[in-house]
């Protein structure tokens, strides 16, 4: 019995431990991010996992735990920490849609979304007086009026950079920049690939399962951060041409066929640190930074498929044959949220996405439920803090086009971006699952993938640590958009 007690009294100290080094490497990373409430919260938490932890090695010094009321304290606390653990560690039921990827949200007839409806093919492709610019709004007049007046201000982001002006401007210049890489790699239709004329010709024969490490490790070693594969399902296949970026007009409005069966998708991380001055210049630049780096990645992919004996077309900013986002989901690298963009385990939703599709035979991967939309039915803080009202505060997601999401506003999105002139990233600055990936973030990730209490708790948490409308950061000096003091 003597025993018994000791390993109780010894454990019990081991764990307040525990959970006071996370305390203080929650409060540590905390001044890490440079966030001023959230770091005041945390040391008061710290202030009392410490004070707890003192108050227990002193009375277990003097032999307290060791008397009936310290056994029955003892036990008690044992019973919280039991019970806490069930409560919160345990994995709960599974989300059984999300395990279907795409095809779990499917819930009726799903047209396949046409390019030239797309607010970016409407305001940067179309040119007024033109044929097809007459087409289309012969077909949806009541789009014309808005569009021109965002053309007039420069297209959908306006005149980039406004809410910076003057002094964001060469964070403008960097975002021009970075935006070359994507032009640069595209072609007047598409880029697919021709083997190099120093490759023997006859086909390279992998098998799937080579085939796919040879592709996902290229990937990575490229620079991506997270990739996965999927088969293509025909719905998310744009169903006609809408974007036009080197006067391939006889392309606009024609369908779209593509055989190939596999797409490999990839995210690249968008960095925390840019991403927290949303909605200033340095959010933009570090999306084109990225769109950059995804045409980048995609068209050596794609050559090197080619190079195998097979066909491939890069999918990045200035070419989509597809939809990406619920090709993501179908290759398992997340979910789409209640902001619309894919959220992922290992970085939220500060990514962006490319894709290379090909007839070359791959291993698909699968769908994964890491609890985005239990986690978005409560959270709303995206939609708190959209300063256009864009993002719904439904409780459930609800049917659009036969599927079952959130609906994001892209008319009124659009108009905001116009009038800051950035792609705001706003949404995805404030989303808890954004946070770096700190030792206590990655821990409360784990929780909330696997226990929906955890998801309540840990949205409730996140309110009160980092405030329901988050503050804007500064982000790296080097990006300044304000006047150097």
């Amino acid at each position: 019995m003597e025993t018994l007690l000791t390993i109780l009294i010894f454990v019990g100290g081991l764990g307040l431990v525990v959970q006071a080094f996370i305390g203080l490497s929650f409060f540590i990373s905390c001044i890490w991010e440079r966030e001023p409430r959230a770091t005041i919260f945390a040391a008061l938490q710290f202030i009392g996992m410490g004070a707890l932890l003192v108050a227990y090695l002193l009375l277990s010094r003097t032999g307290f735990f060791r008397t009936t009321t310290g056994i029955a304290v003892l036990l008690a606390g044992y019973g919280v920490a039991i019970l806490a653990a069930f409560f919160l560690v345990r994995r709960t039921g599974r989300n059984p849609r999300a395990l279907e990827g795409t095809k779990g949200l499917v819930v009726g007839d799903v047209k396949r979304f046409d390019e030239r409806d797309h607010v970016f093919a409407r305001n940067r492709s179309l040119r007024p007086g033109s044929e097809q610019y007459r087409a289309y709004y012969q077909e949806h007049p009541e789009r014309e009026t808005l569009d021109a007046q965002r053309r007039d201000r420069g297209g959908p982001l306006g005149y980039l950079g406004a809410i910076d002006n003057p002094h964001g401007r060469p964070n403008v210049a960097a975002t021009l920049a970075c935006l070359n890489m994507p032009l640069y790699l595209s072609t007047p239709e598409k880029v697919t690939p021709k083997r190099h004329p120093a490759m023997d010709p006859e086909r390279i024969e992998l098998s799937p399962e080579e085939a796919t490490e040879r592709v996902k490790g290229l990937v990575r070693h490229l620079g991506a951060d997270l990739v996965g594969i999927t088969e293509i399902n025909p719905l998310w296949i744009y169903s006609r041409r809408g974007e036009i970026f080197h006067d391939n007009w006889e392309d606009w409005g024609t369908e779209i066929d593509l055989d190939h069966k596999y797409a490999v998708v990839f995210a690249e991380e968008m960095d925390f640190d840019m991403v927290g001055p949303a909605p200033h210049t340095p959010s933009v630049m570090e999306s084109m930074k990225n769109y950059s780096k995804g045409a980048y990645i995609s068209a050596q992919v794609a050559a090197f498929i080619a190079n195998l004996g097979y066909s491939a077309t890069a999918n990045h900013l200035r070419h989509y044959d597809l939809i990406l986002p619920p090709l993501a989901v179908d290759a398992g690298i997340g979910e789409v949220g209640r902001l619309g963009y894919l959220i992922t385990k290992e970085l939220g939703p500060r990514v962006r996405l490319s894709a290379v599709t090909t007839d070359l035979p791959l291993v698909p991967d699968r769908p994964v439920d890491i609890g985005v939309e239990d986690f978005c039915r409560s959270c709303k803080k995206c939609a708190t803090c959209c300063p256009s009202n864009s993002i719904t505060t439904d409780e459930d997601p609800e049917a659009f086009n036969g599927t079952l999401r959130w609906k994001l506003n892209a008319e009124t999105c659009f108009e905001y971006w116009g009038k800051v002139g950035t792609d705001c990233c706003i949404c995805m600055k404030v989303c808890p699952w954004s946070h770096a990936r700190t030792f206590p973030h990655r821990l409360i990730v784990w929780l909330i993938t696997r226990n929906k209490l955890s998801r309540r708790v840990f949205s409730v948490m996140d309110d009160i640590f980092y405030g329901k409308r988050p503050k804007r950061k500064n982000g790296p000096s080097w990006a300044r958009f304000r006047p150097a003091k």
